[in-house]
């Protein structure tokens, strides 16, 4: 009998693509500022509650971002909190004209800001196709994080939201599937987190640790 396949690594099943080698935030240009962040939203007409869901997302990032540079780690905060409030930019345009808002997101703002950190950040906010590693990849796991702990314009932890994103997308098997395992990925990344910033996140509001908008 022949031997059972062996399981493919993420980014074998990814294209078989390995993961990117990330710059440094200090070798990007600079992030958008808050205020630019809310330009891009008017600019691409995204509906006010989808705008409550980034700041929402940005709280949560920023909070990570604000963590990781105590801990000494190369961590750009306004790059992460910018990828954060830009992370949903497309999906008003896809929500009347169909498409993928991660991946079109993505695009626009890696054209706006030349910032490929950033641009990565928005690209793969709903799913991260590699393996954990939240040293290496700081900033696009904060961002699918903060999304996961944010149903609607409030922080949840991660049972509530899924079950809010059962509630309204789970029609079929396929994409019960799918979120199944975005939410042991999301829990993966929670405790990685957790270990790397020493911080109970499961527990945490994101209450504190804000920068002034």
């Amino acid at each position: 009998m022949a031997a059972s396949a062996q399981p493919l690594a993420p980014w074998q099943v990814y294209g078989g693509l390995e993961p990117p080698s990330l710059p440094s935030p200090a070798q990007l240009p600079p992030a958008p500022t808050d205020m630019q962040c809310y330009d891009f939203w008017d600019r691409y007409c995204m509906l006010p509650h989808i705008r409550q869901h980034s700041l929402g997302v940005a709280r949560v990032a920023t909070r990570l971002a604000l963590l990781g540079r105590q801990a000494g780690l190369d961590v750009d905060v306004q790059t992460v909190r910018a990828s954060a409030l830009l992370h949903d930019i497309a999906k008003t345009y896809t929500i009347r004209h169909g498409g993928n808002h991660s991946q079109l997101g993505g695009a626009w703002m890696q054209q706006a800001t030349g910032n490929p950190l950033l641009a990565m950040g928005i690209v793969h906010h709903v799913h991260w196709p590699w393996h954990v590693d939240v040293r290496a990849f700081f900033l696009p796991l904060a961002i699918i994080y903060g999304d996961k702990r944010v149903r609607h314009d409030t922080v949840v932890k991660l049972d509530e939201r899924f079950e809010d994103l059962y509630s309204r997308y789970g029609s079929t098997q396929y994409v019960r599937d799918r979120l199944a395992e975005s939410r042991q990925q999301s829990a993966m990344i929670e405790e990685a987190f957790g270990n790397l910033l020493g911080v109970d996140l499961h527990e945490d509001t994101f209450d504190s640790g804000r920068l002034v908008e």
